[in-house]
C-alpha cells in the first residue's frame, strides 16, 4: 500500500474511535443524569427522602448500578422499599447499599494489588502507533490474567493511557483501541467480557513526577472497581448501620 494513503487509513482509523469515544461521553452523563431523575423521584415516592444515590464509582466512572448510602434512622422496611422501588427503573442495572465489607469476598480485596505487582517493572507493549499486542506480551498476559482471575463478578476496569507527544485526538483514540485490544485478550484467557470495561484517557493522567511526554506514560493500568456480593442479588439491603 502507498504510505500516504497508509498514513490516511491509520487516521481515518484513529478519528473514529476518537468520535465514538466522543460520543460515549457525550451521552453518557445525559443518560446517567435522567436515570438519576428518576431514581430520586421513585426515592422520594417510597419515603426514603434523606438516603443519598450515588451513579458514581470510587474513581468517578458513570454507572448505572447506583449504591445507596444515608437514611440511617428509616426503618429496615423502608430501606428495602427503596431499594426496590429505584431498581424497578428501567436501565438501573441493579442498586446496593452502602457498607463497608458486605459480601465483598477477601481474594477480590487483593486482586489489583496482585495485578499492579506484576506490572511493577514490566509493560505490555505494542507494536509503534498500533494497538497489536507485542507478541512478547503475551505471557505478561497470562499473567495477569490468572491475577484477575479471583476478581471475577467485579467490574473491571481496563485504561489505556499515552505520553504527551503528537495529536492528542490520535492519543486519545489510541489509548482506547490498546485498552479494547487487552480486554479482548483477556475474554480470550476466560475472563468473562460482561465483567471488563476498556476506556482510554491518553495523556490525560502521567504518571506523578514524570514528564507528561516520558514514553513511560504509555501503559495499561486495571482498576477494580465494583466488587460484587458473593451471592449477586439485585438488592442488597443491610440494615442501618
Amino acid at each position: 500500500m502507498n504510505p500516504r494513503r497508509a498514513s490516511i487509513v491509520v487516521a481515518g482509523a484513529a478519528l473514529c474511535l476518537a468520535m465514538s469515544f466522543a460520543a460515549t461521553n457525550l451521552h453518557g452523563p445525559v443518560f446517567i443524569a435522567g436515570l438519576e431523575q428518576k431514581a430520586l423521584a421513585a426515592r422520594d415516592a417510597a419515603g426514603g427522602k434523606g438516603v443519598k444515590l450515588a451513579f458514581k464509582d470510587r474513581y468517578g466512572w458513570m454507572t448505572r448500578h447506583p449504591v445507596l448510602s444515608g437514611g440511617q434512622k428509616l426503618d429496615a422496611a423502608t430501606r428495602t422499599r427503596v431499594a426496590a422501588q429505584v431498581s424497578r427503573i428501567p436501565g438501573i442495572g441493579g442498586v446496593r447499599w452502602e457498607r463497608e465489607g458486605v459480601g465483598v469476598p477477601v481474594a477480590t480485596l487483593h486482586c489489583q494489588d496482585d495485578v499492579e505487582r506484576i506490572l511493577e517493572t514490566r509493560t505490555i507493549r505494542f507494536s509503534e502507533a498500533s494497538a497489536r499486542i507485542d507478541p512478547a506480551s503475551e505471557k505478561l498476559l497470562d499473567e495477569v490474567a490468572r491475577a484477575l482471575r479471583p476478581c471475577v463478578g467485579s467490574i473491571i476496569a481496563v485504561i489505556g493511557h499515552t505520553d504527551a507527544g503528537g495529536n492528542q485526538q490520535v492519543n486519545l483514540a489510541l489509548s482506547l483501541a490498546r485498552a479494547n485490544a487487552v480486554r479482548w485478550a483477556l475474554i480470550g484467557r476466560g475472563i468473562p467480557a460482561d465483567g471488563l470495561r476498556a476506556a482510554g484517557v491518553g495523556s490525560k493522567q502521567p504518571i506523578a513526577g514524570l514528564d507528561p511526554r516520558d514514553p513511560a506514560n504509555r501503559r495499561i493500568e486495571f482498576s477494580v472497581i465494583s466488587p460484587a456480593p458473593i451471592k449477586p442479588t439485585p438488592i442488597d439491603t443491610p440494615g442501618p448501620g
